[in-house]
């Protein structure tokens, strides 16, 4: 068990840590705890969860089941989540009986609603994107004349990989919208004319630490992110800038844990905060190879208020998806192997995902290089080596 002056762990009795989610980022938060002996269970809906293969004890529940969740607590020292969706209210009531939760269900609740994450960042003076709650109630002329077009609508709960975002580009399309929102919670954005998408992940300490890795530039295609670039190419003035912000964001949320800051660079040089995720991020999953600290380590150690480690890039990277294809649903098998670990620098992550089906993340490469350009050739022809085929 983890002793209150952080300097020791009872392998014989080892710390606990529960994770509600079993995914790729449960599986690779896992990884990193049980190379420092630490006990892991998990809650997920899915009996064979990727996490399964490497944890303890799987609690086979949905997300946000409180009787499950309170069975899980029952079982750890320190509870964390992977994914948004996890129930905040039974988190909130666990963390009132003193329960350790991190990140605090406080920062989640606020994470979960688009637009009250949005307001939250706006009250603290986090440079955004304009927004606007949307309801019954709202002046749709008013927005228009505020706003323009196009414009983007995002469901406010409940979406996550562009799920629930919608692209307007007419008035009639936002009428035809407008009429069958049928009681679901929405906010509308600005569209923004970015140059590039850029992230930070941040992590915090129970004591205030507060510790970043390097800025990255990210290429999405159907609003999943298809390919990570570290370091980002970008003035270091840019960067600067963009890590001083992703930090402010953080500084102002609080808690403990790592967080995935997502941002636009402008076409005028500005720096706007998209979304925060509570938890590591596919963004930072370069960092099992190119950094001096991976960012499952990092959370482990902020959740646990252990030291962090100032992340140092070791060399350049390129992480891009290994996403399912359109015509391959189900049990599947992946072809190209020996074409892919014939590349230098490659390294292959497989979730094991037992089905596919199209754009589901079924895991990634990353490709270090002495520099982003051949990363990138690389890290591309890595992926057109692999092919996927329903079995």
């Amino acid at each position: 068990m983890l002793h209150g002056d952080v300097n020791a762990l009872e392998v014989s009795d080892p710390t606990s840590i529960g994770i509600i989610g079993g995914g790729q980022l449960g599986k690779m938060i896992a990884q990193e705890a049980k190379r420092m002996s630490m006990k892991v269970i998990v809650l997920d809906p899915q009996e064979h969860c990727p996490a399964s293969s490497v944890v303890d004890e799987q609690i086979v529940a949905d997300f946000k089941d409180q009787a499950a969740i309170d069975r899980l607590a029952s079982k750890c020292d320190v509870l964390t989540y992977e994914i948004e969706l996890a129930n905040s209210d039974a988190l909130e009531r666990l963390e009132a009986r003193g329960k350790d939760v991190c990140p605090s269900p406080r920062i989640l609740r606020i994470i979960q609603d688009k637009y009250k994450q949005k307001a939250f960042f706006k009250e603290n003076n986090i440079p955004l994107p304009d927004f606007h709650l949307i309801d019954r109630a709202t002046d749709l002329n008013k927005v228009l004349k505020s706003f323009g077009l196009p414009l983007l609508v995002k469901a406010r709960v409940d979406s996550y990989d562009g799920r629930g975002n919608t692209l307007i580009q007419s008035q009639k399309e936002l009428l035809n919208w407008f009429r069958n929102i049928n009681g679901t919670k929405y906010m509308i954005e600005r569209v923004i004319k970015f140059r590039k998408e850029l992230s930070v992940m941040v992590a915090r300490n129970r004591k205030g630490q507060i510790e970043s890795f390097p800025v990255v530039e990210n290429i999405h295609k159907n609003n999943i992110l298809n390919t990570t670039i570290a370091p980002a190419r970008v003035p270091e003035m840019t960067w600067r800038k963009a890590k001083k912000i992703a930090e402010k964001a953080v500084t102002a949320l609080g808690g403990s844990g790592i967080f995935g800051v997502e941002m636009f660079l402008t076409s005028d040089g500005r720096i706007l905060v998209n979304e925060v995720s509570p938890r590591p991020h596919n963004s930072g999953h370069y960092t099992i190879e190119a950094c001096s600290i991976s960012q499952f380590e990092q959370h482990l150690r902020a959740i646990l208020d252990l030291p962090l480690s100032r992340p140092q890039l070791l060399s350049p990277a390129v992480m891009v998806n290994i996403l399912g294809s359109p015509n391959c649903s189900g049990p599947y098998r992946i072809k190209g192997l020996r074409g892919l670990f014939s590349i230098p620098g490659c390294k292959l992550h497989l979730y094991g995902k037992k089905t596919s089906k199209p754009n589901r993340k079924l895991g990634h490469i990353t490709v270090t290089a002495k520099g982003a350009s051949a990363a990138l050739r690389r890290a591309k022809k890595a992926r057109e080596s692999l092919t996927l085929e329903s079995l």
